[in-house]
């Protein structure tokens, strides 16, 4: 049978769902390039907010009028099964921790299609190392569907990692919920992995998923010190969540403000070029002006590379949820402000790019092709360059979440 994988959320979600597609293609059923073509459909589903909840009840209730058979994992599949199982009641329903069972009920259900079929190839690939992770916010659907920390074996890993670079891989994304991590519930850490993976010959980039602040402090030294290596993307995503303590409390991320500035100032002081992306929740419950405007400081301060704002949506089964929220109107008002802050800081860091020359590495396509720096940045130049190569760029102008440049030579490095 013909089978398409639609991935939502996170990076993680995106890596599972590939993985699940090299299940299928170990079965003999045909990766195509569209639901559409496609006679079985797997959502990999995402449910960190409310509207993206809504989104995939939309796509399941869509694709079964379609007529197409379909499969639903994710954390959607763990933590609302009976939303699923009023639309699909004779669907596969797989949740994240439970995906060793993925071929077999698959080959139940829709049986062995022949010898294993191929997969496309790309210049990518997303590697995830754990499920779960050690933190407890109040907030956190993901916890409920993901659950305590469990890290997959680094022998596992690398292995997935030397498969990668065989099929010719160029870009390997390294993730988990919390990536800063892995390792400690198995005695060993992130810094260990990364470097057992450095081992590996080649002209390879290394990034490295999103890491709480908490577990980024414990692995600091070690982490910074594989960034030195050329082959590893100086790039850290570290969401700080908010600049207020009190909120950070309420939260219970388990840090405060000034350690979040500290861990990110000894990455600096380190590494100079770092890139720094973190994200903020604004109208979380209890959160008074004073707090938002504490927030909207830190974001000055910090002058991160990305900023990523979501608005606090209350999710099922979460302590935030019964707590008192703030009104719609104010919540949408601060958001409004801190994209404005963020649209502002985010163009004068890439401002100070402009006439600069880059070796950077093709990794998709838009618009032209978008390459990214040794720092993670991206580059959009007009111009079709083959994926996973790498080329000489000048930074001619920007956008605040972007880069725009012109090739400075005409062939690939």
């Amino acid at each position: 049978m013909k089978y398409f994988v639609e991935s939502y959320g996170c990076t993680m979600n995106f890596g599972e769902g590939r993985a699940l597609s090299e299940d299928m293609a170990s079965l003999g059923h045909v990766e195509v390039f569209s639901a559409e073509e496609a006679d079985i459909v797997i959502v990999n589903t995402c449910t960190v907010v409310e509207t993206t909840e809504k989104k995939m009840v939309s796509r399941i209730s869509e694709l079964k009028k379609m007529g197409k058979e379909v499969i639903v994992t994710g954390c959607m599949a763990k933590v609302q099964p009976q939303r699923i199982l009023v639309r699909l009641p004779s669907s596969i329903i797989l949740p994240p921790r439970e995906y060793d069972r993925f071929s077999t009920l698959v080959a139940s259900k829709y049986g062995v299609a022949g010898p294993a079929s191929e997969i496309r190839s790309t210049p990518d690939a997303i590697i995830p190392i754990a499920q779960g992770c050690l933190g407890n916010c109040t907030y956190c659907i993901t916890k409920h569907a993901r659950g305590r920390l469990s890290s997959y074996s680094a022998e596992s890993i690398l292995e997935r990692f030397d498969k990668s670079l065989e099929s010719g891989a160029k870009e390997i994304l390294v993730t988990a919920q919390d990536t800063a991590c892995y390792g400690f519930d198995i005695g060993t850490d992130l810094p260990a992995l990364i470097s057992q993976m450095l081992e590996r010959e080649g002209d390879y980039r290394i990034r490295i998923g999103m890491m709480n602040p908490k577990g980024l402090e414990r692995i600091a030294d070690g982490l910074s010190e594989t960034m030195r290596d050329g082959r590893v993307y100086r790039f850290l995503h570290v969401p700080v969540q908010s600049g207020s303590d009190a909120i950070l409390r309420s939260m219970r991320r388990g840090y405060t403000v000034e350690e979040f500035e500290s861990t990110i100032e000894s990455f600096r002081d380190g590494i100079p070029d770092v890139s720094i992306a973190t994200d903020v929740i604004t109208g979380f419950p209890g959160e008074t002006e004073e707090d938002h405007l504490a927030t909207m400081a830190l974001v000055e301060r910090l002058k991160a590379d990305t900023l990523n704002i979501t608005r606090f949506s209350p999710r099922p089964g979460t302590e935030a949820k019964d707590m008192p929220q703030v009104h719609g109107g104010i919540s949408k008002r601060r958001s409004t402000e801190l994209t404005d802050l963020k649209n502002r800081v985010e163009y004068e860091v890439n401002s100070r790019l402009v006439g600069r020359t880059f070796s950077a590495l093709a990794t998709e396509r838009k618009e032209g092709t978008i390459l990214r720096t040794d720092t993670y940045r991206p580059i959009v130049v007009p111009d079709e360059i083959p994926l996973g190569t790498r080329a000489e760029v000048t930074v001619t102008d920007c956008r605040s979440t972007y880069l725009i440049g012109r090739l400075t030579t005409d062939n690939s490095l």
